[in-house]
């Protein structure tokens, strides 16, 4: 079943095909706000996921790949919710500092819900997760999965 692209969608196209994620700007309308500007503007084309643990999560976001970086816009404030921490799940990664997230992300593999409360869930996987379960692993990966495009329609 694939969702039809709407305002609240974003289609992260990767080597192997789409990657269709519900926006949850109920959730965390700052973040969503950042996503979509981000990926509007061109900036997670050709991103890598730099970080991808088996039976975790796969995090990208970084331009230059390294997990050290963001965008230059400034960091976010934690948008902490209820919506728990499992398969499909799409959060900020960030610092120690509960209010550094920026433009890395990470979708989750499996229930992690040890997370639950101290990231900041913007969104969820609706089609594509085997895309993104076959991403190569490794922190970082030999040969890391590639964002082609990402959008906000």
């Amino acid at each position: 079943m694939t969702d039809t692209p709407t305002a609240e969608t974003l289609t992260l196209t990767l080597e192997g095909g789409d990657v269709t994620i519900k926006l949850r700007p109920d959730l965390a309308p700052e973040h969503v706000k950042r996503i979509t500007e981000l990926a509007n503007d061109g900036f997670y084309d050709g991103v890598v996921f730099h970080r991808v643990i088996p039976g975790f999560m796969a995090q990208g976001g970084d331009p230059t790949g390294t997990g050290m970086h963001g965008s230059d816009k400034p960091n976010l404030k934690a948008e902490f919710n209820k919506e728990p921490h499992v398969r499909g799940i799409c959060s900020m990664a960030r610092t120690n500092d509960p209010n550094t997230a920026n433009s890395q992300f990470f979708i989750v593999f499996d229930d992690a819900r040890f997370l639950d409360g101290q990231y900041t869930v913007w969104g969820q996987v609706t089609d594509g997760m085997e895309l993104i379960d076959a991403l190569p692993k490794g922190e970082p990966p030999r040969q890391p999965g590639k964002i082609v495009k990402a959008r906000v329609a």
